[in-house]
């Protein structure tokens, strides 16, 4: 007798290999069979012909650090055929800490992550101080999906360090000493990877630098010498040059993680994707990259799989904000407002407010992407146009591009595209996450929770890349199916993952794909406090599966929570 037997679908098991007709058959959390044909009972047949059936996503970039102790669910990332997510990125998170520091922690990950302080405070339930106690703590909580963890550096450096973590960008010898020996520890409890920040804009609530930010080679030596000799992990590091900084001496840190990659005989993996200010660079850090990884280095990329953006809204990214006109209506709800920007008395006073170009604000990054704003009128953005962008559409109808984006605004949210998407389409982004050096993530869950939702990264890819693209070559399905599983599982070292095979985890999804469709991204209140966040729901995931039980049906969930804490191979 089986648990599950999933019948009569298109098998697309993870390994990049055609696909085929195949049943398959899950017993005690594990795939026991799969053949043409498995004619036996099970406790629940799933019938899916006409879908395809998939490995559980694997998604290698979130911050649920915190959300992991109050959310069983994990939404949004949960709601997109994700069973496994690996979060603590970006050298921020909530372990180790000393007993009192808690408020530098929550506004650190506020001011970098942009999720809610008051949430935070709210919502985390505290017990731990190592970060092998932090570990047990999820260990002890079930959720819809497993979570593996990093070790941050910005939190290692400040349990070490205090103050000075901040204000020192060169540590001491016996403070490397002593990151060194923890970041070991925690590899060897169970920690995935180590993450640092070398990206000076990631700044705490407060102003600061994320610590860490600036430290000097021998100190990111001795984080990665605890990959080796804990015996696992890689080192995650997110870096200017991800954003379009320091790119006179982005070669330098190039050559500096390559050299880190060889001595500890671990991944170094950073992010890399199109910025508009040097729209060339990432095909010559590619170039760099395969030259190194040629030389003996472990470099890999971790990259997008759409532009960079935000959702422009009146409750989200709102460049009308501050506006006193505006100000006055803010706090109605979102109808009541709506009524009233409506009003042609309301819109000409906004408008005739106008902003300071000169002002760091909301508007001055928005009057510099005009031809970059696109609606969402009918639905989500996948490649549009200039003649779709804000700057286009106000062309056409010859009024001012805030005028424009106002009038958009009353009716729908829009997509704000702040890099790759400089040509107007997405051949630079096919181009770099279809590198063999490059990994598919960044979908940043549980963060930038007011004004992004890239959670929903694995639904965008299969709809318009695998299905739906005309401007350009499509992806295939068995490809794209591998981004999402069995490479982000192989860079991480989960190889109980992220291929249907016997003997591997019972992960998988049964998937309408003809009727995948994303949703509009929409604000919910449903965080700690009832703080705020973007969510964007999808249709065509009929069945999600985690550890051998269905946790989603019909992309809503059930009560299902067997997803527990992945720990790495050395604990």
């Amino acid at each position: 007798m089986f648990d599950i037997v999933v019948r009569n679908g298109t098998l697309v098991d993870g390994t990049g290999t055609a696909r085929r007709r195949a049943d398959v058959a899950l017993r005690d959390g594990l795939v026991v069979a799969i053949d043409e044909t498995i004619d036996a009972e099970a406790h629940e047949i799933i019938d899916a012909t006409g879908r395809i059936i998939t490995p559980g996503f694997v998604d290698p970039h979130s911050h649920f650090d915190g959300q992991v102790t109050w959310d069983t669910e994990l939404g949004p990332t949960a709601w997109h055929g994700v069973t496994t997510t690996v979060m603590g990125n970006c050298g921020v998170g909530f372990a180790p800490i000393r007993p009192g520091t808690e408020p530098y922690l929550i506004q650190l990950m506020e001011g970098v992550e942009d999720i809610p302080g008051t949430a935070l405070y709210e919502g985390i339930t505290w017990g731990w101080e190592s970060f092998p106690e932090y570990l047990d703590v999820v260990d002890g909580l079930r959720r819809s999906i497993d979570v593996g963890a990093s070790m941050p550096h910005g939190s290692l450096r400040f349990y070490v360090m205090g103050e000075r973590s901040v204000t020192q960008q060169v540590a001491g010898a016996d403070d490397i000493a002593t990151m060194g020996r923890l970041a070991r520890e925690a590899i060897e409890a169970g920690a995935l990877a180590v993450s640092t920040n070398r990206l000076a804009s990631h700044r705490a609530k407060d102003g600061t630098p994320v610590p860490g930010t600036f430290a000097d080679e021998l100190e990111l030596r001795a984080l990665a010498l605890a990959l080796r000799d804990g015996g696992a992990g890689l080192l995650q590091v997110t870096g200017a040059l991800a954003m379009g900084y320091d790119l006179d001496t982005a070669f330098d840190e190039l050559d500096m993680y390559a050299r880190l990659s060889v001595e500890c005989g671990h991944p170094v993996l950073f992010s890399l994707t199109e910025v508009n200010q040097s729209p060339d660079f990432w095909r010559r850090a590619l170039d760099h990259v395969e030259k190194l990884n040629g030389a003996g280095a472990n470099l890999i990329v971790q990259t997008h799989g759409r532009p960079t953006g935000l959702v422009v809204g009146w409750d989200t990214f709102n460049p009308f904000a501050g506006r006193s006109t505006y100000d006055a209506l803010a706090l109605l709800p979102i109808d009541a407002r709506l009524d009233r920007l409506r009003e042609p008395s309301t819109r000409q006073a906004i408008l005739d407010e106008g902003f300071d170009p000169a002002a760091r604000g909301r508007m001055s990054i928005v009057a510099k992407l005009w031809e970059y704003v696109f609606p969402m009128i009918d639905g989500p953005t996948f490649e549009p146009t200039f003649e779709e962008s804000v700057a286009g559409l106000a062309a056409a109808a010859g009024i001012a591009n805030e005028a424009m984006l106002y009038d958009l605004m009353c009716q729908c949210p829009l997509q704000l595209s702040l890099g790759g998407y400089r040509k107007h389409d997405l051949s630079s982004i096919h181009d770099l996450m279809s590198h063999p050096d490059a990994m598919l993530g960044l979908a940043d869950g549980g963060a930038h929770c007011s004004i992004i939702c890239d959670s929903s990264m694995p639904t965008f890819l299969l709809q318009h890349w695998v299905r739906d693209r005309t401007r350009g070559p499509r992806i295939g399905l068995e490809a794209a199916v591998r981004m999402l599983t069995s490479r982000p599982a192989e860079v991480y070292g989960l190889g109980d993952r992220g291929v249907l095979a016997v003997g591997k985890r019972a992960d998988l999804n049964v998937i309408d794909f003809d009727a995948l469709d994303l949703h509009l991204p929409e604000v919910r209140y449903d965080l700690p406090t009832d703080a705020k966040r973007v969510v964007q729901r999808a249709d065509g995931y009929d069945v999600t599966v985690c550890a051998g039980e269905v946790t989603f049906r019909s992309g809503h969930a059930t009560s299902a929570r067997p997803g527990t804490l992945i720990r790495g191979p050395r604990a």
